[in-house]
């Protein structure tokens, strides 16, 4: 039971914070109706100040507030004193957290497959991308395929080469389309406990996941980003620093719209002694850094064949350690006088620390605590860029990948080979990679837009076993696209066997190794059909 004492207020000033804020007698409540910076300043002058949230407003924000409109929303209360608040607390006092406090969703339309991964690079934001596997990308926006047009590239030499090979390309998905989805028919016939919808959307996600390779990183998608004011700075200050045209102009375009609404929050993104500088010391040790790395590696270095996932580095007692870490909370004895203990601890007296720890994972949304962030992997990753796009995704771990280009070769599609349609697909990846080396020379930074996304990527990923547990379980569900889910597999079986980490492995109990032939997305879309039943 709560020991809350409400504040009292006066009938005028109760009338007022209703319209912000949702309720007035709890501990516990939501601000609503106020522009992001001024939940920011105030939640700032909340750290200095005796007052409770809902007084502080009254008595310092509110100010000279116009009631005689809408008495439901004033979206200006305040902004004045906020941002004059913001100013004084972020440059005088150096205090980087209050831009942490006010965030806002921002659309980035017809964005290129390149500039998508440039966009979700930052760990605290969050991303939805447009997927490849419920769009159709045989449709035109103003009667034209739906790939970034590079105005240097189109007003270069080559524009109308890569404006007619990026065309074919896509004349190739769009004719290829209607035949898979009929040879998926002809291949997992309809049950008859599904209805036409279910079996129709899993027939077309089937379809393009088959023939998504044949798409360019050109191809554009949307993508929705939520993040704090600190989290878009930090966002922004790479972009502008971005070898990729196409990034700095976006980056343009993002300062100008978030600074409708969080303007405070940017000051310094463009300022020449801050983000300026900022940017620019980015951009040089990018450059000196490749420069080095061609002297010392120069073009035709022999590079090594690879496997599709490769374990470079892990820490041999990163079990001791781990169970060391969930025995830590309920202990007084230093950590290393645990790790001691715990590898003198015989078998079972590990697993009964390991099973209390774990309990009883009823799905794999249930997850173990921080103790499994102690063990670490680190692998090395050479598959097509449509899978890479897909775990790219995943913010707590730490990613770095290589240019784009064809020269790993590309991951076909069985399907695609079963439907006959394997000398069409060939031919298409023979054009994006004649298209690609067209442009290298004179665009380097802008050739990758012509690689389709079959072509393989390598990249590298540390992650630590908490984190690995929730994308290796996602990652390799049935309804799982077969490129990403062979990834998953295979990191889950290096963690047993080459890691023998075979704890850490076994407590990743939803990893599906099975072959999955299916309609991948079926068992999905049942579920949905039931919901949307239960709903009605």
């Amino acid at each position: 039971m709560s020991v809350y004492v409400a504040e009292e207020w006066s009938k005028e000033e109760a009338d007022v914070l209703r319209r912000y804020f949702t309720n007035l007698d709890q501990p516990v409540f939501a601000l609503v109706n106020l522009p992001e910076v001024v939940k920011g300043a105030l939640f700032a002058r909340y750290s200095r100040s005796p007052k409770s949230l809902r007084r502080l407003f009254l008595e310092e924000f509110l100010g000279d507030l116009d009631i005689a409109g809408d008495a439901s929303i004033d979206a200006t209360i305040g902004l004045e004193h906020a941002e004059k608040l913001y100013h004084r607390i972020f440059f005088e006092y150096g205090d980087d957290s209050v831009a942490q406090l006010g965030g806002v969703h921002l659309a980035c339309e017809q964005a290129s497959n390149l500039l998508t991964k440039v966009l979700e690079w930052g760990r605290l934001m969050s991303y939805l991308e447009q997927s490849t596997r419920y769009i159709s990308y045989d449709s035109r926006f103003g009667g034209r395929y739906r790939y970034y047009r590079d105005p240097e590239i189109l007003e270069s030499g080559y524009g109308a080469k890569y404006v007619g090979d990026m065309d074919r390309l896509f004349d190739t998905y769009a004719s290829l389309v209607p035949q898979m989805q009929d040879f998926v028919r002809s291949q997992f016939p309809k049950h008859p406990d599904d209805g036409d919808f279910v079996y129709r959307q899993a027939v077309k996600a089937k379809a393009f996941d088959a023939l998504r390779g044949l798409l360019p990183a050109a191809s554009l998608s949307n993508v929705g980003i939520y993040g704090t004011g600190q989290a878009y700075e930090a966002l922004l200050l790479r972009m502008r620093a971005h070898p990729l045209p196409e990034a700095r102009y976006y980056a343009d375009l993002m300062l100008s719209e978030l600074r409708k609404v969080i303007p405070s929050f940017l000051e310094r993104v463009d300022r020449e002694d801050r983000g300026v500088v900022w940017s620019r010391y980015l951009e040089e040790t990018r450059e000196d850094t490749a420069d080095v790395v061609d002297a010392l590696f120069p073009e035709g270095s022999v590079v090594d064949t690879a496997p599709l996932v490769r374990l470079v580095d892990y820490d041999p007692e990163g079990e001791t350690k781990m169970i060391a870490a969930m025995m830590y909370p309920h202990s007084t004895m230093p950590e290393e006088q645990l790790e001691r203990r715990v590898s003198e601890m015989n078998y079972e007296d590990r697993m009964a620390i390991v099973r209390a720890y774990v309990g009883d994972r009823t799905n794999r949304r249930h997850k173990p605590g921080r103790a499994l962030e102690r063990p670490f992997y680190r692998f090395d990753v050479l598959v097509d860029y449509g899978a890479f796009r897909d775990l790219q995704r995943h913010r707590m771990l730490t990613m770095d990948w290589q240019k784009l280009n064809p020269y790993h070769g590309y991951t076909g599609s069985p399907l695609v080979e079963a439907a006959g349609m394997g000398p069409i697909f060939e031919e298409a990846m023979e054009r994006s990679a004649n298209l690609h080396d067209l442009l290298i020379d004179d665009f380097p930074d802008q050739a990758a837009y012509a690689v389709s996304l079959a072509y393989k990527i390598r990249f590298n990923m540390n992650i630590n076993a908490r984190s690995a547990m929730h994308m290796i379980e996602l990652r390799t569900t049935p309804q799982g696209h077969p490129s990403y889910r062979e990834v998953g597999q295979e990191m889950h079986r290096l963690i047993a066997e080459e890691a023998g980490h075979h704890v850490v492995a076994e407590m990743m109990k939803f990893v599906d190794h099975t072959d999955e032939t299916d309609l991948e997305r079926l068992q999905s879309e049942r579920k949905a059909a039931e919901k949307r039943n239960l709903n009605k």
